[in-house]
């Protein structure tokens, strides 16, 4: 038996693979000089692609996006979802990048864009550039933790931007890995609360392996009712590092083994590529689901299909579910 030989030949029956979470306006935009960033926090990292950003042209990053995204189309992807860069930094430079991409292979992919809120929602800059963007993107794009203190004020912008529009809502929640962190339980009450079941998705939720299994599996039960989603990106979190904390034996990885089991939707993505977030990732999406199931010990091939497949294609709004 060669599982990963039955897995691919899944893979091409369901029309290729789908990569729910990139970043390609930032693909490839790593060097000698900004690599020393690479060993930084990513609360600082936030920051530190500031300098790349205000460096860059329109044609620099579309350049980049454009041999991401080849890439993708070598490996037969059939969509794929990339966050872009919306703030006063980077400015209008990434839509019109984005607007090309979409423009020139929008007829050999499905190309889904959510606006990435580096700077948060809140203050005058970043909502006006955060507004600037909604027409263009097809799925709001959330960063709760960059408005710290703030959370619920973030994603009610969020959600009541996305009502207003009727678009989807990505967010990037418990990154840090750690039991303080219960952005995942936030974000399903406040879709609950805003009547936005089935139209949320969750990115990453790696501190829910930090908890206990009590906590997690009433939070797999309030995000059912919720009807929220979730993407993994595996690669982006299983380096995360040591801490003295004492937490439930856990890798630093989406917790599938127990979501999908529990009827919760899961998709997964590459999130960032050959830059200071990733120096290493190359965007290889075999790879990215060979680390999944390991490291969540979880060997289901036809579930493991479904979330490089037609998950990915429901959390995108490709497929209803």
């Amino acid at each position: 038996m060669n599982p990963k030989k039955i897995f691919i030949e899944k893979i091409k029956e369901k029309g290729g693979w789908v990569n729910a979470h990139a970043h390609l306006d930032r693909a490839y935009t790593l060097t000698k000089k900004n690599f020393q960033y690479s060993y930084s926090t990513l609360e600082k990292k936030w920051y530190l692609v500031d300098e790349m950003k205000r460096l860059a042209t329109e044609e620099d990053i579309y350049l980049r996006m454009e041999k991401a995204l080849e890439y993708f189309l070598i490996q037969g992807t059939q969509a794929l979802c990339t966050f872009i860069d919306v703030d006063e930094i980077i400015e209008e430079r990434a839509l019109k990048a984005a607007k090309k991409l979409k423009k020139n292979y929008g007829h050999s992919i499905h190309i889904r864009f959510a606006n990435q809120v580096l700077k948060g929602v809140l203050d005058k800059k970043s909502k006006y550039w955060f507004d600037k963007s909604i027409e263009f993107v097809d799925i709001i794009g959330g960063l709760p933790a960059k408005d710290y203190g703030r959370e619920d004020e973030h994603i009610d912008v969020l959600l009541n931007t996305a009502k207003k529009n009727g678009k989807l809502v990505h967010v990037h929640v418990d990154q840090f890995n750690t039991s303080e962190e219960k952005e995942t339980e936030k974000l399903a009450k406040k879709t609950i609360e805003h009547g936005m079941q089935g139209k949320v998705v969750a990115i990453h939720s790696i501190s829910l392996a930090s908890h206990t299994r009590k906590y997690r599996y009433e939070i797999y039960q309030l995000m059912k009712k919720a009807n929220l989603m979730v993407i993994s990106c595996p690669i982006a979190w299983i380096d995360h590092t040591r801490s003295e904390r004492l937490t439930p034996s856990h890798n630093s990885i989406t917790p599938v083994d127990e979501m999908v089991p529990e009827g919760i939707i899961v998709a997964f993505g590459t999130d960032n590529i050959c830059d200071i977030y990733k120096p290493f990732s190359d965007g290889n999406l075999w790879i990215e689901l060979r680390v999944m199931l390991e490291a969540c010990h979880y060997y289901d091939i036809d579930h493991l299909v479904q979330i490089a497949t037609e998950n990915g294609l429901k959390v995108l709004g490709i497929l209803k579910k």
